[in-house]
C-alpha cells in the first residue's frame, strides 16, 4: 500500500513553535516529520512514500526516502489533491499528518491490518480515552463519549482515492468542526446529537450514518496504539513528545 504524508502549514501556529513549517518543527534535534517517514519506511506494508509541503526543505532532510514531493496549495482538500496524484489508480492509499512523530512501523502495520479485512471506502482510527491516558497521561485530547465509552480521533486514514472528490464538501465541514463534538454531531443529524447527550450513541451508528450521508462504506478502527491520536499542537506537546521519545 502507498502512503501520503500531509506536511503543508495551513494550521501550524508558526509563532509559537518558531519554525517556517510545522512538520520541521525540531523533536530530540530532528524533523518532526523524519519521525512520520521513518515509521512508514519501517512498515513492511507500505510501498511508496508521497508528501505535500514544502518541497526544498523536504527534500533537503528526507531525501530519497520520499518517492513524490508536492509543493503545498493551501487548503487540506488542495493539498491532499495534489499528492494523492500518483496513487489514483490504487485500491485504497494510507493518509497521514506530518505531526505524529511517535508512530512507529509497527503502529502502521496494525493500523493496516486492522482494515485489510473492512472492504471499506474509508477506515478512520479511534481510540480509547483510558488507553491514551494509561500510556500519555498528560495529553490534553477531545473525546466523545459514545456507547462503548470514551474515544479520541487518529491523525491517519485508509481511503479509497476515488472517493475523495465525493467526499469533499461534507468533510470540509467535518475538518472544521473536528475539534467540537457537538457541532459534528449537528452536521450528522439531530437524532445523533440527542443520542450522544443521551450516551446511547454506537459506534455502528456512526458508521451507518457516515456510510449513508457520504454513499460510501465507512468503518472506524478502534486502535490499541495511542501514538496516532496525539499530534503536536503545542509548546507542552514538544516536551511531552521528547519525553517519550528520549526513553523509547
Amino acid at each position: 500500500m502507498n502512503a501520503v504524508i500531509l506536511a503543508g502549514d495551513n494550521q501550524a501556529d508558526v509563532a509559537t513553535i518558531n519554525v517556517s513549517n510545522k512538520a520541521l518543527l525540531n523533536i530530540c534535534g530532528r524533523p518532526m516529520v523524519e519521525y512520520v517517514v521513518d515509521a512508514l519506511c519501517e512498515s513492511s506494508l507500505i510501498d511508496k512514500i508521497s508528501i505535500v509541503g514544502p518541497v526544498d526543505l523536504l527534500r533537503k532532510h528526507l531525501g530519497q526516502r520520499v518517492a513524490y514531493y508536492f509543493e503545498e496549495q493551501g487548503s487540506f482538500f488542495e493539498n491532499l489533491d495534489a499528492a494523492v496524484q500518483p496513487f489514483r489508480e490504487d485500491k485504497s492509499v494510507i493518509i497521514v499528518s506530518s505531526d505524529i512523530p511517535m508512530i512507529t512501523g509497527q503502529v502502521v502495520d496494525d493500523f493496516i491490518n486492522r482494515c485489510a479485512d473492512k472492504n471499506a471506502d474509508l477506515c478512520y482510527p479511534i481510540v480509547a480515552k483510558k488507553t491514551n491516558q494509561s500510556l500519555f497521561p498528560g495529553f490534553k485530547r477531545t473525546y466523545v463519549k459514545l456507547k462503548e465509552g470514551s474515544f479520541t480521533g487518529g491523525n491517519m486514514f485508509c481511503i479509497n482515492p476515488r472517493v475523495i472528490s465525493a467526499c469533499r464538501d461534507f468533510a470540509i465541514k467535518l475538518i472544521e468542526y473536528r475539534k467540537t463534538p457537538w457541532k459534528t454531531a449537528g452536521l450528522l443529524g439531530m437524532d445523533m446529537l440527542t443520542m450522544l447527550m443521551l450516551g446511547r450513541l454506537s459506534i455502528s451508528y456512526i458508521e451507518q450514518r457516515f456510510s449513508k450521508l457520504l454513499n460510501i462504506k465507512a468503518v472506524a478502527i478502534i486502535s490499541p496504539f495511542p501514538q496516532l491520536a496525539n499530534d503536536v499542537d503545542k509548546p507542552s506537546d514538544i516536551e511531552m513528545v521528547e519525553k517519550y521519545l528520549s526513553h523509547d
